[in-house]
């Protein structure tokens, strides 16, 4: 583990995209309050806008900072074994294309990583997006990420580079009607 985030942090307080292992796959971030880093991690993936990307937060209590409301069992939704990202009706704070055009929002907590570490360190949500070009099948390993990637990104995380990647979260929708819809 890196005992130094700030390099990282700051980065993402510049505005940079970063490459970094999460707690599920190899992530594309940035800072995702960020409206021109966000807008630099759609063309670094050549990805439609109308593709939303996923945000990390650290805690339940700096998602209540991103979300309208909370439902009432939201302790019970994260805790999973399986990666879990919940998709909110209605997001708040963050870019567009993190926020979707009919204004919902796709978040999640990751489970003990570099990537919970950086978002702490740096305290705002940071987009995670896997680094792959969009429509291109996701990386296993670093080895696979593609060379367009490794070039463009602003900066690299050297860490778990021998690591095969688990399966990106499952993807849950919150209905209006408090019910849960699976997505992935």
């Amino acid at each position: 583990m890196i005992s130094d985030l700030k390099p990282y942090s700051s980065a993402l307080h510049e505005g940079k995209t970063l490459l970094y292992p999460a707690d599920t796959i190899w992530g594309l971030g940035c800072d995702a309050t960020n409206q021109e880093a966000v807008n630099n991690l759609f063309k670094l993936k050549n990805r439609s806008l109308d593709k939303p990307l996923i945000a990390l937060v650290d805690s339940v209590e700096m998602l209540s900072k991103y979300v309208a409301f909370l439902p009432k069992n939201i302790t019970e939704l994260l805790q999973s074994d399986h990666p879990t990202t919940l998709v909110y009706p209605k997001g708040k704070g963050l870019a567009n294309g993190v926020i979707s055009q009919n204004g919902s929002v796709a978040i999640r907590i990751p489970k003990p990583c570099f990537a919970l570490d950086l978002i702490t360190d740096f305290g705002k949500p940071i987009v995670s997006t896997s680094a792959n070009l969009s429509g291109a099948p996701i990386p296993a390993t670093y080895s696979e990420i593609a060379q367009h990637i490794l070039v463009h990104v602003d900066e690299i995380v050297p860490l778990e580079k021998d690591r095969i990647a688990s399966v990106p979260s499952r993807v849950l929708q919150l209905m209006s009607d408090g019910t849960v819809k699976q997505l992935r």
